[in-house]
């Protein structure tokens, strides 16, 4: 230690001395380098550039919908406004047709629909000489209002003390005798304007689609506008000519990248997909199961499997999931081939009113196969209208008669459009191809006919167990017409045809989801009866899985019971084994399945209703279960509350009218829940 200490004080003094002298010579190299560079940056440095003034764009302001129709019509010149309530479009297509007739008696008209515009200013209809409100409203579901309807529905609820004395107006209402709610929203709206104050200038029209709802509305309009003319005074013109509602533009050299191609709403949407999805952006979903549910016989029933994976799709079991369809490739080539025209050319369909919210009839730039293919409704029947407009196009004054005999409301004229048009089931083709002398440009027929809307199914999967993937059960429709043609249903052929891959690739559907109130209820405890013959029993595979996840997350589990009925156990016992699966698992504490035509008298789901009618009277009565019917309305909803009725009077004690009332108050409760389909 003492070593070590005498070493290093040995060497402490020359190095100090060397230190000192070696940091006063970095001083004075530092300074020097310091004012060099100074010296460097005075000298060179530029002066700052001036920032460059920018002459402020005048950039217009965004463009906003107008929403006070009043201020449309006054800047257009309009006096009648057609708003409608339409599902599936029927309800749009009567408003245009209402809308367009206003010309013939000298007065101008819009179709509007409620959603896009504030319905509150309908007081000021009055400010508009000669004004009138229609309303053509259809009844979807049990008895509730449209989608596009809704709002315009609870504003009519929660406004009492509205005044609408200055409003003048008519209502005709869309619906189906087979439901419960016959018309609902149509009766409520021409019931609750005349409670704020309105005058009604003409009886509610009611159109029945279980009927002829084509020949219901023409009759109505017949008797309509002279009703109108009278209270207005004013006069028919007379001119029976046919108005044009849009102008074709051809495209000759437009880049094929502005061109739609089958999109609903969003140019390239289905290239590009961006949630949220609905029906103005449906989603591009992967089939990824289509299998064959049927053993035997000539009917296809078919389950399909769709991939929502990672599309922030949700969906609820009793839900519906809507589908996009195209027509079939073989009836659009004909269309083009006895049109003679090339199904290829781009052209645009514009409005010749350039003030009105819908610039087309269907999505533009797109070609004619385009709109053939996925745009337009050629399938069904035309209507009077289409007939009466494309009269003019018949070179035989015999073809041309007849065709405007049946847009009339003449007995003769009901008569041969029910007859040669709706019972033998022909569509535009067939009426192309039975009257040779009738050849119509082809943009004037795109005008006129309906657009193909989108299918609705009932999902046949619960969310708890298949979050990434959502079931479709249909049949597809096929039937041989009076005129030996063979009629296909556009959605179920199109869906048997969505193989998993197809040449290679995923075949694809557009599809959003449309909620329902067709709910399992809030307590699991609660009993369930399911009644659902042939497809009806879609939404309740969806209940059957999310009451077995239930079980399994250790809650307590009511009975739930199933009716089930098809017409023989060997070839069109849906889902069976899943179903029986359910029963030995105890998820169905109850499988009634009626075969109706495996013996020599028919047995339907009601007929089991009766056979254990005390039973399900504890479950109703006692129990406070929950009864669920899915499937055909006109005869099997029906005859099911029929079997209700009577078990409430032979078990309850009840007078009929009793019985009626009591199922009718589980209805109001929410006890009782229909998704039927006529």
């Amino acid at each position: 230690m003492t070593d070590m200490d005498a070493e290093t004080s040995a060497h402490t003094e020359p190095m100090a001395d060397e230190e000192e002298s070696l940091f006063s010579n970095l001083d004075i190299f530092l300074f020097s380098l310091i004012i060099a560079f100074v010296v460097y940056w005075f000298m060179s440095r530029k002066k700052p550039e001036p920032i460059p003034e920018f002459k402020k764009l005048d950039t217009p302001a965004p463009t906003t919908r107008e929403t006070s129709f009043i201020e449309k019509m006054k800047k257009t010149g309009k006096n009648i406004i057609v708003f409608y309530g339409s599902q599936t479009g029927t309800g749009e297509e009567f408003a245009n047709r209402l809308s367009k007739d206003a010309q013939r008696y000298g007065m101008k008209g819009m179709a509007a629909d409620p959603e896009e515009y504030e319905m509150g200013e309908l007081c000021r209809l009055s400010e508009i000489k000669n004004a009138l409100a229609i309303f053509c409203m259809a009844t979807y579901g049990e008895g509730d209002p449209t989608d596009n309807a809704q709002d315009f529905y609870d504003w009519l609820q929660e406004n009492d003390d509205e005044d609408l004395s200055g409003l003048t107006y008519t209502v005709f209402a869309l619906g189906n005798k087979t439901y419960e709610h016959y018309n609902a929203m149509g009766k409520y709206v021409d019931k609750r304007l005349e409670e704020l104050g309105a005058k009604r200038i003409f009886d509610l029209g009611l159109g029945d689609d279980d009927g002829n709802l084509e020949e219901d509305f023409v009759s109505w309009r017949e008797q309509f506008w002279p009703a109108v003319c009278e209270h207005f005074g004013v006069e028919a013109l007379g001119d029976d000519s046919s108005i044009r509602q849009y102008e074709l533009k051809e495209h000759t050299d437009l880049n094929m990248n502005k061109v739609y191609s089958g999109e609903i709403g969003r140019l390239k949407s289905f290239e590009v997909q961006k949630p949220p999805y609905d029906s103005k952006n449906p989603f591009l979903a992967s089939v990824t199961v289509n299998r064959r549910l049927h053993k035997a016989g000539n009917r296809h029933l078919m389950h399909l499997e769709l991939d929502i994976t990672g599309s922030k799709i949700r969906y609820e079991s009793g839900d519906h999931v809507a589908v996009f369809p195209t027509n079939d490739s073989a009836l659009v080539n004909k269309l083009g081939q006895v049109l003679g025209v090339d199904l290829d050319a781009v052209i645009s369909l514009n409005n010749l009113d350039e003030e009105s919210n819908k610039k087309h009839p269907f999505p533009c730039p797109t070609s004619y196969r385009t709109a053939l293919t996925h745009y337009l409704d050629i399938t069904n029947s035309p209507r009077t209208n289409v007939l009466y407009e494309l009269a003019q196009y018949a070179s035989d004054p015999k073809d041309q008669e007849n065709m405007r005999k049946m847009a009339s409301s003449s007995p003769e004229g009901k008569a041969l459009y029910q007859n040669w048009v709706l019972g033998a089931s022909r569509n535009i083709l067939a009426i192309l191809e039975d009257m040779p002398s009738l050849k119509p440009p082809i943009d004037h027929m795109c005008e006129l006919l309906p657009r193909l809307q989108a299918r609705y199914y009932s999902i046949a999967s619960s969310s708890k167990v298949h979050p990434n993937s959502i079931h479709i059960c249909a049949v597809v429709v096929e039937y041989e017409t009076p005129t030996g043609r063979v009629n296909k249903g556009v959605a179920t052929n199109w869906l048997k045809n969505k193989l998993v891959t197809n040449n290679g690739h995923k075949s694809t559907v557009p599809m959003f989801i449309r909620k329902s109130q067709f709910r399992l209820p809030f307590k699991a405890t609660n009993p369930v009866i399911m009644i659902g013959p042939g497809t009806g029993i879609a939404p309740f595979m969806g209940f059957i899985q999310e009451r077995a996840w239930l079980k399994q997350q250790g809650k307590e589990v009511g009975e739930t019971v199933m009716y089930f009925g098809c017409r023989h156990k060997s070839e069109d016992y849906l889902y069976q084994e899943e179903l029986e699966d359910a029963e030995k698992n105890g998820v169905l504490t109850q499988l009634n399945v009626a075969f109706s035509r495996d013996q020599e008298q028919k047995v339907y789901v009601q007929h089991l209703v009766k056979r254990n009618k005390e039973h399900l009277w504890k479950l109703i009565h006692s129990d406070n279960a929950h009864i669920y019917v899915c499937g055909d309305a006109k005869n099997m909803a029906h005859d099911v509350q029929a079997a209700l009725y009577e078990i409430g009077e032979e078990l309850g004690g009840m007078t009929r009218t009793q019985a009626t009332d009591y199922i009718k108050k589980l209805m109001t409760k929410g006890r009782y829940s229909q998704d039927v389909w006529s």
